[in-house]
């Protein structure tokens, strides 16, 4: 654990002091736990810092304030609380929506970031949809949630995957599943839905990269590069949680992401 003025975090820090660091982010209702495979093979090279989120796992869990941009601010505290040095900043879901908020608030933490499948750029049916799952996340709270979760992956997860996330959201506090949606996509401020996400990441000026299973996100994705080097990859197939359905290929796109980037 370490305080970050505003909360304590729990994190966790794997590989050689002298590299290149990598923060690796967990998404809603999740854990670091996720990143467990990654981390280990990563950490052959590089730094590896992989924290829970305010109000997730094993960090304290405020009453309030526990949205995507705190969660960002408390980031940026940790990084410098460890001396770390700017970071490549990587993120799902969103953990995605906080570490491109990491990079346009305090751009001095981030060398480059990715992020997979992130919670921006929401459009159409799912924006229509959006105040009835807030009204039941704050009703119902992580049951609503890890229903919602359930059906977030494909054919082909490993045995096992959909359970863990179910239980991780399931033993996520009620009220930090609707702060965190209503921070991701209601609040003042929020970011997650269309034109406001094209607004925030063409604020963007570290190289970044974002890994969409939807071509037409992808595509849209597409219009909002800014920064020299950046880029939108399509991958078709997986699920939702497309970095634990395919570990190998995320590491692999990790490593090279960081060695173009950084020079590692």
């Amino acid at each position: 654990m370490i305080d970050v003025g505003r909360v304590r975090l729990f994190h966790t820090v794997l590989g050689p002091v002298d590299a290149t660091t990598l923060l690796l982010v967990h998404g809603w209702g999740g854990d670091g736990r996720e990143w467990s495979p990654h981390a280990e093979v990563l950490a052959e090279r590089f730094q590896v810092i992989v924290p829970d989120l305010r109000g997730h796992g094993r960090s304290e869990v405020p009453d309030a304030g526990n949205t995507p941009r705190a969660m960002a601010d408390d980031l940026a505290a940790l990084t410098e609380s460890l001396g770390t040095g700017p970071v490549v900043a990587v993120g799902h879901s969103m953990g995605g929506q906080v570490v491109n908020l990491l990079a346009v608030h305090h751009p001095h933490t981030v060398r480059s970031l990715i992020a997979l499948e992130p919670a921006h750029g929401a459009h159409g049916e799912e924006v229509a949809d959006i105040p009835a799952r807030l009204t039941e996340y704050r009703t119902r709270g992580a049951r609503a949630a890890a229903a919602f979760v359930a059906r977030a992956f494909s054919p082909q997860a490993p045995v096992g995957l959909r359970t863990a996330h179910v239980r991780a959201m399931l033993g996520t506090p009620d009220h930090v599943i609707a702060q965190a949606y209503a921070g991701m996509y209601t609040d003042p401020g929020a970011v997650g839905v269309r034109p406001h996400s094209e607004t925030y990441l063409r604020r963007r000026t570290r190289p970044a990269l974002t890994v969409w299973t939807s071509a037409e996100a992808a595509a849209w994705e597409r219009t909002t590069l800014r920064v020299p080097g950046s880029r939108v990859d399509h991958w078709p197939g997986p699920g939702h949680y497309v970095h634990e359905e395919q570990p190998e290929r995320t590491v692999r796109l990790i490593e090279e992401w960081a060695t173009t980037t950084t020079g590692a």
